[in-house]
């Protein structure tokens, strides 16, 4: 095979697959992505419906620059591949005492909802949270998340050149613990802990530092037309129109290693030779051989365990009753601690937070009837999850949705939930985790594994490597998988190459064409 145009195989067309299938082949490089189903996206994935597919997997989209800055470095517009449209009402909350609870794109929108929903000395305490929380997020964003291999002396560093940030991280205090001493309010304190759920924790053991997801929800929240599954489909269509070959309906059997190098992927009929591989699937299957024995010593296994959460997610067509409805909505429960301790002894809770994202709801729109539901139950991931029945699941959900004053008509049937064991089942060796590896703990995030393997050759991307969870996380994890194979290839590439923004060679579409 030329070194002049070396071949990538990408497993997994997940957003962190595509994202560094289309840079790959934005590079010039040969790029073949094998995905096992049938449509692109990984955990963006539809279901049907009577009103038609539905999500079944992430409904919110922050940071939506990561997104144009992908595109711009591919020399498109994502504006022109995909239509996202700002939601001003982030999430809408109720309580079981029958309060009700908007929050707002317009930081001063929301800082008066909150000085009507608390008093004024709330309100003082959201400004404070807000403007903490946005100095976190400004801190760690680069040496963090934009990091392909962050250190722990470098982030030290950061907090040592700005000291004041040491309160704002309460490293040794919970997520749960610090919003307590930020809020006298207990129900503002349960609404903010639900940022240690955006990446599959509890917020009585994830730490405080997670309080800066607050920020990339505040500054927007985008719907996507035509569902989330749309942008997986529309990066997909940009790595193929810039020469990647996407093969949907194929399954990867082992990756064989020659020489301590990849070497060849092994599907149920093809060896396909390949110099580098990007792995955009829960590195616990590497781990668990689950490959081939040769890339099991890939990734340690302290870096893909513990696991994150689960959840049991429903997608159905109906008609609600009884609660006017946001595009993203969460009904609490009584207590949260009633939520997370049965969670972290493996059993569901009776009284759980729900999040209902009403689909055909937001912004400028008139939902149809039926429309398209979502709803997410945290729930332990497996082994140790008690596997439930879908009756009992159904009653659990819908009863305590009907106890706080939402109906459907009619109550979705079995094929509309996904439980932890089968999460297991469509992302193999996950036990369910929709996250990968747990946040819990003050280095959680830099346990993850990075883009690079032990394996020469191997390398991942995915909400299980670094960054982590979320949909513009696993986009960045496939822009440093690509980075780092441009740059270990670079000392004996001879393919013409180009600068981008993040200072990595990469090629022209033009280039792509002559190669």
């Amino acid at each position: 095979m030329s070194r002049s145009r070396p071949h990538i195989v990408v497993i997994g067309a997940g957003i962190g697959g595509l994202a560094a299938a289309a840079r790959l082949a934005h590079a010039g490089l040969r790029v073949t992505v094998l995905e096992r189903q049938d449509a692109p996206g990984g955990k963006m994935r539809t279901l049907p419906t009577a009103a038609g597919a539905a999500d079944a997997g992430p409904t919110v989209l922050t940071l939506r620059g990561v997104f144009d800055g992908l595109f711009r470095d591919l020399g498109l517009r994502l504006d022109d591949h995909v239509t996202l449209r700002p939601e001003p009402v982030l999430a809408r909350h109720w309580w079981p005492d029958g309060t009700t609870l908007d929050l707002f794109a317009d930081a001063e929108a929301s800082a008066a909802a909150i000085r009507a929903f608390a008093g004024e000395r709330a309100e003082a305490q959201f400004r404070r949270f807000t403007t903490e929380t946005r100095r976190l997020f400004e801190a760690f964003e680069r040496p963090m998340m934009h990091n392909a291999a962050p250190k722990q002396s470098a982030l030290a560093l950061r907090v040592m050149r700005a000291p004041s940030l040491m309160a704002a991280m309460a490293p040794h205090r919970s997520l749960a613990s610090h919003l307590a001493r930020r809020f006298d309010d207990p129900r503002l304190r349960q609404l903010f802990a639900r940022y240690a759920t955006y990446v599959g924790g509890s917020p009585y053991e994830a730490p405080a530092l997670l309080s800066l997801i607050g920020h990339a929800e505040a500054a927007g929240v985008w719907r996507v037309g035509g569902g989330m599954h749309a942008l997986a489909q529309a990066v997909a269509h940009a790595a193929q129109t810039l020469g990647a070959d996407v093969r949907y309906g194929a399954p990867v059997r082992r990756i064989e290693v020659q020489d301590g190098n990849v070497a060849a992927v092994h599907t149920g009929d093809e060896r396909l030779p390949c110099t580098h591989l990007v792995f955009n699937g829960d590195p616990r299957a590497l781990v668990e051989g689950m490959l081939g024995e040769a890339v099991r010593p890939a990734v340690p296994r302290q870096q893909v365990e513990p696991r994150s959460l689960s959840a049991h997610v429903w997608t159905f067509a109906a008609r609600p009753h009884g609660r006017e409805l946001s595009h993203h909505n969460v009904l609490f429960g009584a207590d949260p601690r009633s939520e997370f301790d049965p969670i972290a002894r493996g059993r569901m809770p009776e009284d759980p937070a729900i999040y209902v994202c009403a689909q055909d709801r937001g912004a400028g729109l008139t939902p149809p009837a039926p429309e398209r539901f979502e709803i997410i139950v945290n729930a332990p991931p497996l082994p140790h999850a008690t596997q439930e029945e879908f009756p009992k699941c159904l009653i659990r959900t819908f009863r305590a949705l009907a106890a706080r004053g939402l109906t459907f008509t009619p109550e979705p049937g079995r094929a509309a939930l996904t439980r932890p064991e089968d999460f297991d089942a469509l992302f193999p060796a996950s036990h369910g985790s929709l996250y990968g590896r747990s946040p819990h703990g003050l280095t959680a995030g830099l346990n993850r594994p990075t883009a690079r393997t032990r394996v020469p050759g191997l390398y991942l991307a995915g909400g299980g490597a670094h960054p982590g969870a979320g949909v513009p996380m696993a986009a960045l994890s496939g822009r440093h998988a690509a980075e780092a194979i441009l740059t270990d290839h670079a000392s004996t590439s001879t393919f013409r190459r180009g600068a981008t923004p993040g200072g990595t060679a990469t090629g022209s579409a033009t280039t792509a064409a002559e190669a």
